[in-house]
């Protein structure tokens, strides 16, 4: 770049960074803001373990051809020869990192950007402690060693804290101590934690979100000796720009969803479609860290308490309700439809419980022991009603989140935003104003089918074919409207009644 750099660009030139979950969704747009804009740094070190025959340096490779990375390598390859993988993992003792590797990141290492965590909700308490708590554990104490470290930020989520309906950027104390919740799955057999685990993580709705609230106390404990400082995002969804409009690599959360009602397999969703979506796109969250990282380094080493940031919705900027999400995420499906489609997309949202399960009962559970019992006849596998199971599991989880509404306060990322130069605000966007709603969800629709889905853009007159049959032949949903009539009130009995007749 021949411009004059911007302060955070000068501040990031020559530094080296260490990156944990550098693979995952988050991970792989970090990088790749990183290497595009600050592209002066000295080097990223990231730990990766070698995965189904694959060693680190190969899934580097791979990960590197991916189309996210297309910018990079039309505009500057060279930078990617700055990111160095170690074979390591950071639920192995001293991160499975060689003494000549560790001293490397001791010597060297002037930013940590910890990403790397267990995702899964419902996960066993030993699994999701293991991951979040003690490989947290193993880093914090890495970063002790760190003679050059300026900054440790450690990314969290907004939802590590599900029993405060106002959640403040502070930390928040626990009824349980984390060293003591380690030692306690350290030592206790596998059948006795499971069976105590409801109780111990208590209010807290699935192992997830304990283990990432008590390592955030684990972070917290160690600062001011560590410039540690813990970010927490809400569900993150599709790029809004960068590196690509609607980019996006897994099915996690919401996306999962959205895929399967795309499908025709997911009819229904027990959710209040009201309550605001509290998301934030990829790339808006990547900038925040980087933003973070050169804030801790440069302004905030000498505060008095942890710095705390809720990288959250600005409801003044971008509010999105669940219903606005399945609303027009659905009319872009029916418009850029996915291949192989088993019914036609049109599930809805259902803040009766009573209904969804009557919806869940005659379109998810029933047909899918209908089609094992053909599958049985002709003495094919049988597969659907274990597909159904993982479907519903995956939707009760998720239901806690959609059918409650929590107030985040995020002070601190308008502070930061305020606070950058007009350059810095233009390379790195935090915040969205004029917020195009269906254009986001155009490419965010468009994403899903080319990044996630790997659906080329070929495919959709065929797709778009195969819809039209299925809507044509839609005559069971329209007697599952009347039929779930008989359950609703009044006036929502009018109001199915209506659409199905405009249909």
């Amino acid at each position: 770049m021949n411009e004059s750099k911007s302060e955070i660009q000068s501040f990031y030139k020559n530094k080296t960074i260490f990156i944990t979950g550098a693979s995952g969704f988050m991970g792989k747009v970090l990088i790749e803001k990183l290497l595009y804009s600050c592209s002066d740094l000295n080097k990223i070190y990231i730990l990766m373990r070698d995965k189904k025959g694959r060693s680190c340096d190969n899934r580097l490779e791979d990960m590197f051809n991916v189309s996210m990375f297309q910018r990079i390598q039309t505009e500057k390859p060279q930078v990617l020869k700055k990111v160095i993988p170690f074979n390591g993992d950071i639920c192995s003792d001293n991160l499975g990192l060689t003494h000549e590797e560790r001293e490397r990141l001791i010597n060297e290492v002037n930013i940590i950007f910890h990403c790397a965590a267990s995702l899964r909700m419902n996960a066993k308490l030993k699994d999701a402690i293991e991951m979040n708590m003690n490989g947290t554990k193993r880093m914090l104490n890495l970063g002790k060693e760190m003679k050059h470290l300026q900054a440790f930020i450690y990314l969290s989520t907004a939802f590590c804290h599900v029993d405060q309906k106002e959640i403040d950027e502070r930390i928040y104390d626990s009824s349980n101590d984390p060293e003591d919740i380690l030692k306690l799955v350290q030592y206790l057999n596998e059948d006795t934690i499971d069976r105590i685990t409801p109780k111990l993580i208590h209010p807290h709705p699935n192992t997830y979100t304990y283990s990432k609230h008590l390592a955030e106390k684990l972070v917290a404990n160690e600062f001011p000796e560590l410039p540690c400082c813990i970010a927490r995002p809400s569900i993150v969804f599709p790029s809004y720009k960068e590196p690509l409009p609607g980019w996006v690599d897994n099915l996690n959360g919401p996306i999962g969803v959205l895929v399967g009602g795309a499908k025709g397999i997911i009819r229904s969703v027990h959710c209040n479609g009201n309550f605001i979506v509290d998301s934030v796109p990829v790339d808006l969250a990547i900038n925040d860290l980087i933003i973070i990282a050169y804030k801790i380094a440069t302004n905030l080493r000498n505060s008095k308490s942890i710095f705390v940031v809720n990288m959250t919705s600005q409801i003044d900027t971008m509010p999105i309700t669940w219903s606005e999400v399945w609303k027009r995420s659905k009319q872009f499906f029916h418009e850029y439809p996915l291949e192989e489609q088993v019914w036609y997309p049109g599930g809805d949202l259902h803040s009766n419980k009573f209904v969804h399960n009557i919806i869940v009962l005659l379109f998810h559970i029933i047909p899918a022991y209908f089609i094992d019992f053909l599958m049985l006849i002709f003495r094919q596998r049988k597969f659907m009603v274990r597909i159904q199971k993982r479907i519903l599991d995956n939707l009760a989880v998720l239901q806690y989140f959609t059918t409650r509404q929590w107030i985040f306060y995020n002070k601190n990322i308008i502070t930061l935003c305020d606070d950058l130069t007009p350059l810095d605000k233009k390379i790195f966007p935090i915040m969205i104003y004029n917020f195009d709603k269906m254009e986001y969800f155009k490419h965010l629709v468009l994403g899903i089918r080319q990044y996630c889905m790997k659906e080329d853009l070929s495919t959709l007159p065929k797709a778009r074919r195969r819809q039209k049959i299925l809507r044509e032949n839609n005559f069971i949903k329209k007697s599952s409207k009347a039929l779930c009539s008989l359950f609703i009130t009044k006036k929502e009995r009018r109001n199915i009644l209506s659409t199905v007749t405009a249909k």
